[in-house]
């Protein structure tokens, strides 16, 4: 898949796994939720290990488990699970060469959660971020990445968004934006149909006037 080249009026980025790496805290929380279901939680992973990961508690659908509950659970434990959070290599860097006005974060964790998380990683919280609470329709819904970018003033199709989970990508789509996919937090190779890089290492941004250019060395 070709990288993409062309000019975008803001980038939009999906918090975790996107930007912060918490593949071990989310997979942990997410498999004590599974204990209690009925089924295995690896059951419902199998042919897509992020598949519950991108979406709101409540559009988990395991079987077996109340969502409202077993959200404001999870919720309230990854609050107190910070320590091994850690910036995706690269990131802090290449989200503080972006103008402010032109980036934000569209996640679907609660506003509390992802500030904890982001300042646990020593990432930047944008004042523009969207978060679970600002949206009913959560990831897939295109929604979040079209009330971000209308706080950011432009269009969702002039857009690149960042993304590492099939819930966030399949929104992405939706908005109309172009995707970039992060696999530094993928356990195995998937084929995807955007383009994809390991982390921020070798992008860089070129500022212009009518918007961002993202290059790879």
């Amino acid at each position: 898949m070709t990288f993409p080249t062309r000019t975008y009026a803001a980038f939009l980025f999906d918090m975790d796994g996107t930007i912060p790496n918490l593949d071990r805290v989310g997979r942990a929380h997410l498999d004590q939720m599974g204990n209690r279901a009925r089924p295995r939680r690896r059951d419902v992973r199998a042919d897509d290990p992020r598949g519950a990961i991108g979406r709101d508690g409540k559009a988990a659908g395991l079987p077996g488990v109340d969502p409202v509950a077993e959200a404001a659970a999870i919720t309230a434990a990854e609050m107190e699970d910070v320590d091994d959070i850690a910036p995706i290599a690269g990131a802090a860097a290449f989200l503080a060469s972006l103008p402010p006005e032109r980036w934000t974060i569209v996640t679907s964790a609660p506003r509390a959660l992802a500030e904890v998380r982001l300042k646990a990683a020593g990432l930047p919280v944008p004042a523009t971020m969207i978060a679970a609470d600002d949206i009913p329709n959560g990831k897939p819904a295109p929604d979040c990445f079209l009330v971000a970018a209308e706080r950011l003033g432009v269009a969702a199709g002039d857009c690149l968004v960042f993304e590492d989970a099939a819930a966030g990508i399949t929104a992405g789509e939706a908005a109309g934006a172009d995707v970039l996919v992060i696999t530094a937090t993928h356990s195995h190779g998937v084929e995807m149909a955007h383009p994809t890089v390991v982390d921020y290492v070798r992008l860089s941004v070129t500022v212009r006037e009518d918007g961002l250019i993202v290059t790879q060395d």
